[in-house]
């Protein structure tokens, strides 16, 4: 049977719930002190209907980091898919992506690693980034094993990483993403390309 599309007001209340959520883990200084009760109040509707929607905080805040990434998603896509970069470039402007998108919501991931997911390597959206960054990396010359590789790589910018060099070593977003830069040429090689490329966003 097929799934019948979402009401109209159900799709409104599910959009306002993500976007209070949003709003609550970006002014948070302690991303794990946001709760359900906050997130019901901010989104004015009842706990319960976050539960019965959402299933708990840990899938609340999926839901909230998916509708983030949605759109960040397809622009990477279509970028990746544009004919004219390298394949290193291609891993250098992913990886540059993902840290941007960290910086900005880096308390909203820092608590999605703090969610009780046992793991965040089995975070929905760290498959994509890892795939990606795998099929990348297969046709960058010298490297040995692009999928251990793409782990490595993204281990460089773990969101509680991210957070401690922007909030407490009070490094600018620019100089971690030259910081980056610089570390993902080295860790490839001098095959291509010169130290430190990247696009500016």
């Amino acid at each position: 049977m097929a799934q019948r599309p979402e009401r109209a007001d159900a799709l409104r209340n599910r959009e306002t719930v993500l976007a209070a959520a949003d709003a609550l883990f970006a002014a948070s200084s302690s991303p794990h002190s946001v709760s359900m009760d906050d997130i019901a109040t901010a989104a004015g509707v009842g706990k319960g209907t976050l539960f019965r929607r959402f299933g708990d905080r840990t899938g609340l805040i999926g839901a909230v980091i998916a509708s983030r990434l949605e759109p960040l998603q397809q622009a990477v896509r279509e970028a990746q898919d544009a004919a004219g970069s390298s394949p290193r470039q291609r891993v250098l402007d992913l990886l540059d992506a993902s840290l941007c998108f960290k910086i900005e919501n880096r308390n909203l991931m820092a608590a999605a690693e703090e969610a009780g997911l046992s793991s965040p390597y089995r975070a929905e959206h760290y498959g994509w980034w890892h795939g990606m960054l795998h099929a990348a990396l297969d046709q960058v010359p010298g490297v040995h094993d692009a999928g251990f590789t793409a782990h490595a790589l993204l281990a460089t910018i773990r969101a509680d990483l991210v957070a401690h060099l922007i909030d407490d070593q009070e490094m600018t977003p620019d100089g971690l993403r030259s910081c980056l830069a610089a570390y993902v040429d080295n860790a490839l090689g001098s095959h291509s390309s010169s130290p430190g490329t990247r696009k500016e966003a």
